[in-house]
Parts: structure tokens; C-alpha cells; sequence
């Protein structure tokens, strides 16, 4: 009877560690620099976070393009998130998921539904947004696990920020191999998708069909990887939600660049790039909060950007590939035209003069109102192409008619839900999340949302909803993501939004777009007029 009682003891213990290592087998991955080992999550995905894709760029990799990763021997442990690139509290709503904040930042993640590395599935690398100075790849609402479920391998990641992912100087563009500096972030990603190209295979999915996504900042840099002829041949898709490298957070000349780099230096008393190196991180981010010191942003600097991103489309030299971009029906509210004046007829003309010397006629005759709800309507269209929406549309249409391939242009005009009562006099932040304590907040009180406001569609796009506890999501705003989720999710994986049981998004190219919304439908674009007016401004 014992004999009896211990075979059945052991072969219990047999199987539950040949389980064991079945499941450790499932979800340890064999890549160019080492093994890592994942988990699984509750869906059945596989995630693997916190791989490394760049060395750190700590010291003397301080403002160099990523280094080498070096191997590593036995199994890395890929099961929490890296640190976010370093970062100020700019926003106060953003949530995080990192372990902590460094230099030390150059951390990827992986969400993938294969099982081994023969299945050759589509793949999404996201890129945040944040204004180039905020944001991270562990935000919640970036979360890959969802999109994941749909046949999809997805990437998130982190780029450096601000004074780490943009500062050119003199000194750095004389170091340089190919005499450039600034750039670091967008040297950042494209390290990324360079990593995507040689170990995406063993998650189960086909470099030859890597598709690079964004909002915001994001947005900007998926236009800017679409602009560099550093990234072509490694993407087959893109997708842009709000902003674009043409007119948002644009490229300005090297030499400005260095200019702002020399005078930043000098306003903090370290005027050789020796001493910013040198300074710790920590230090050197809170430097850059001075009030008058110059803000750093992309640079035209002859390599990443050989030519200005306007001319690079124009001549039809940008990575030729499928587009499917737009904007939120509230990108901006009609305050950033008005300020604290009545949204009256009058008010809104003697804005439009003091924005616009001499043109303010023209552009009511672009953006006109008869009314006060009219008046909101207008400015707050206005603001919202002034900040970004332009910007987007620019971009749509110029890689249209240069790339020849097709593009897809969406109104996203779904508004968030009220919030959960919980949330007490919390109020919503223009990085998408809430300030709990406005009172407390440097953020002046916005009025309430006439639309979906800017960052509004991440979450739905993403199918990531739930991830989000601040709203009261109803039955319309799951059934909105939905149809959102599955148009990004087909074009991941054919190049084409459209697919079975939605309703169907025509081309770019007819002129027309897809408002994304309880009822979403196609209609005819009529953005052109004013966007070539102005245009107009520009030029003269």
C-alpha cells in the first residue's frame, strides 16, 4: 500500500514538473543578445517587458545615437517594466508603470499571441506621446495585451526627452561621425525598430510587416521615421493620431539647435559639453525647469534629416507606405482663441485681428460664426488646426500625392463619458489622464469637453478602455473601440482598414474621411480650402 501511495506521489510530481517546464519553455525567448524569460498573462499572451535595446545612455553615450546592447549569460527576466526616460512632472496626470525614473531608459516591451517564432505575424511598434518631454511605453493605455489578442505582436517602448532626447551643440556636432546632433529620441526609436527587424522573428513575428504607430509626440515621430532615409526598408505602415513633424513640434535648422544648446550651457554655468556630461541626470532635469531657458525640439542636422521633412515629402523621398492618420474633433478648445472673453461675434473677430494683423477678416471669412454656439464651433476648430490638426492633415496629404501609396484620414469625435463619481473634483488633463487635486495644480480649469478631446481616442483605439478607471464607460464608448480597434488592428495586418462588418472607409484620395464615432461613416473632407489658406499665411 505505501509502495502504491508513493508511485502515485511521484508521478504526480513528475507531471507537475514536466508543466513546469513546459510553461517555463512557453515563455523564455532566445534573442540576438541572450534568453529572456516572460510570463503569461491571464488572456494567454505572452508579455516580455524591460528587454533592453540600447545600451544606457549614461557618460560619455550621453547625446550619442543608442549603443550596442552587450550579451548577457543565463536567462534576463523580462516580467516588469523598465524606468521611464527622465522626465518633470509637466503634465500631473499621466500614469506610470515603470520601475522608477533614470538615464538608464532604453527599455522595449513585447505583447505577442504566438506560441513559437514560425507563426510570422504583423507588428505594431507604438510610440507615445508627451510633448517630447513627457510620457512612457508602461502607460496603461498603451498596454499592448489587447491589441495582441488580434493576431497582432505589439511594442512599446521609451525614448529620451527633452535636454537627453533633443539638445544639439557645437561640440556635439564636431564629435560626430557624421557632424549632426539632437535627434537622440527619434535615434532612440529607430534603434527600436532596428531591434524589431532582427529579434521580432522569435515572438512569432515578420519584420517585413512592422507597422509604427503614435499620438501626439508620437505622431510626430512616426512622421519623422516615415521622413528619415535611416528607417527605409524596415516599415510597412504607418499610423499618426494627432500631429505631424510638418507644422506640430517641428525640425528647426542645426545651427539653431546648437545655438539654443550653447545658450542653455551658459545659463547654467556649464559651458563645455565636459561639464553637461557630467552633471547628474537628475541635476541637469531640473536645470532645464529656469524660466527663459530655450526649449529643445528636432533638428534639421544632415543626417537623420538630410533635408527639411517639408521637402523630403514634397520630393516623394520618404518611406512609401500605407498612412492612415487623423485628428479628435477637439484637439484644442475655443478658449486658446478667445481667452476669457464671451464667445461673442465681436469678441471672436478682435481675436482673430490680434492673432492675425491685417489678415483677422481673411480668416473669419475660413472660420466664420454668426453666433455665439457658432463662435465656439469656429475658434474652437481654429485652435485645434492651429495646434495640431494642420499639421496632420499636411502630412496625409502630401505623402499622399508624392508616396502613391493609399492613405485613410479619420475624425475621431467620440467625447469621453462623464466621470465615475468617485473621482469627486478631479478634472480631466491634456495628457489624457485627470488632475486629482486641481486646486493644488499650476493647470488653470478648462471648461468642459465639446468634443473628444486631445489623446481622447488612445484608449479606444488600443482597446484599453478598462484599463482606465476614471470614467464611467458606457455600452457606446466599448462599442466605439471596438470598431476603432478592429480598423487599426486590419491595417496592421493588410495595410487596409476596412474589413467585414464595419462600415466602409474610403481613401484619402476621394476626398473623403471616416468619422469615428457611435454612428461612424464616411463623408466628404472639407478641410482643404482653409488648410491651403493657411497655408497661404506662411508664404507670405
Amino acid at each position: 500500500m505505501t509502495l502504491d501511495i508513493s508511485t502515485r506521489s511521484l508521478g504526480s510530481l513528475i507531471l507537475m514538473v514536466s508543466l513546469a517546464i513546459v510553461a517555463t519553455a512557453q515563455t523564455q525567448v532566445r534573442i540576438a543578445n541572450g534568453t529572456l524569460e516572460g510570463v503569461t498573462e491571464k488572456s494567454g499572451i505572452r508579455s516580455f517587458k524591460g528587454v533592453p535595446f540600447g545600451a544606457p545612455p549614461v557618460g560619455g553615450n550621453r547625446w550619442k545615437p543608442p549603443q550596442p546592447v552587450a550579451n548577457w549569460q543565463g536567462v534576463r527576466k523580462a516580467d516588469k517594466f523598465g524606468p521611464r526616460c527622465m522626465q518633470r512632472a509637466v503634465f500631473g496626470d499621466m500614469n506610470f508603470r515603470s520601475d522608477g525614473m533614470s538615464e538608464d531608459c532604453l527599455y522595449l516591451n513585447v505583447w505577442t499571441p504566438a506560441k513559437s517564432g514560425r507563426e510570422k505575424l504583423p507588428v505594431l511598434v507604438y510610440f507615445y506621446g508627451g510633448g517630447f518631454i513627457a510620457g512612457d511605453g508602461s502607460e496603461p493605455r498603451y498596454d499592448g495585451e489587447s491589441m495582441a489578442t488580434k493576431g497582432i505582436v505589439a511594442v512599446t517602448l521609451s525614448y529620451r526627452l527633452g535636454v537627453f532626447g533633443f539638445m544639439a551643440h557645437p561640440e556635439l556636432t564636431a564629435e560626430s561621425p557624421h557632424k549632426a546632433s539632437g535627434n537622440y529620441a527619434f535615434h532612440d526609436q529607430l534603434a527600436a525598430v532596428k531591434w524589431v527587424q532582427q529579434n521580432i522573428a522569435a515572438f512569432g513575428g515578420d519584420p517585413r510587416r512592422v507597422t509604427i504607430a503614435g499620438e501626439s509626440a508620437g505622431s510626430v515621430s512616426v512622421s519623422a521615421q516615415m521622413a528619415t532615409p535611416l528607417a527605409k526598408g524596415m516599415i510597412a505602415g504607418a499610423i499618426g493620431e494627432s500631429g505631424s513633424i510638418l507644422g506640430a513640434l517641428p525640425a528647426t535648422p542645426l545651427s539653431d539647435g546648437e545655438q539654443n544648446g550653447v545658450k542653455f550651457g551658459a545659463a547654467i554655468d556649464r559651458k563645455t559639453l565636459a561639464e553637461l556630461r557630467a552633471m547628474p541626470a537628475a541635476e541637469l532635469l531640473e536645470a532645464t525647469a529656469k524660466p527663459g531657458l530655450p526649449r529643445f525640439s528636432p533638428v534639421v542636422d544632415g543626417w537623420f534629416f538630410p533635408k527639411s521633412p517639408a521637402e523630403i515629402y514634397a520630393a516623394g523621398e520618404h518611406s512609401r507606405v500605407p498612412l492612415l492618420a487623423g485628428v479628435n474633433s477637439e484637439e484644442s478648445g475655443y478658449f486658446a482663441i478667445l481667452g476669457r472673453e464671451k464667445p461673442t461675434v465681436e469678441n471672436y473677430r478682435a481675436a482673430l485681428e490680434r492673432l492675425y494683423p491685417g489678415k483677422g477678416g481673411e480668416v473669419f471669412n475660413h472660420y466664420p460664426a454668426t453666433n455665439e454656439n457658432e463662435v465656439m464651433d469656429a475658434a474652437q476648430a481654429l485652435a485645434g488646426d492651429r495646434f495640431i490638426s494642420h499639421s496632420t492633415w499636411r502630412w496625409t496629404d502630401v505623402a499622399t500625392r508624392t508616396g502613391g501609396r493609399a492613405s485613410y484620414y479619420y475624425l475621431y469625435a467620440r467625447p469621453r463619458p462623464a466621470m465615475r463619481p468617485e473621482m469627486g473634483n478631479a478634472q480631466a488633463g491634456l495628457a489624457g489622464g485627470v488632475i486629482r487635486n486641481p486646486a493644488a495644480s499650476s493647470t488653470p480649469p478648462r471648461p468642459a469637453p465639446r468634443g473628444a478631446v486631445h489623446s481622447a481616442e488612445i484608449e479606444y483605439a488600443m482597446g484599453n478602455l478598462a484599463s482606465n478607471t476614471v470614467y464611467a464607460w458606457s455600452d457606446d464608448d466599448y462599442q466605439v473601440s471596438k470598431v476603432m480597434q478592429q480598423y487599426f488592428a486590419n491595417f496592421i495586418i493588410t495595410g487596409d482598414p476596412n474589413g467585414k462588418g464595419l462600415p466602409t472607409w474610403p481613401q484619402f484620395k476621394t476626398s473623403q474621411k471616416l468619422i469615428i464615432d457611435v454612428q461612424t461613416r464616411a463623408v466628404a473632407t472639407a478641410e482643404r480650402a482653409r488648410y491651403d489658406f493657411l497655408d497661404s499665411l506662411t508664404r507670405r
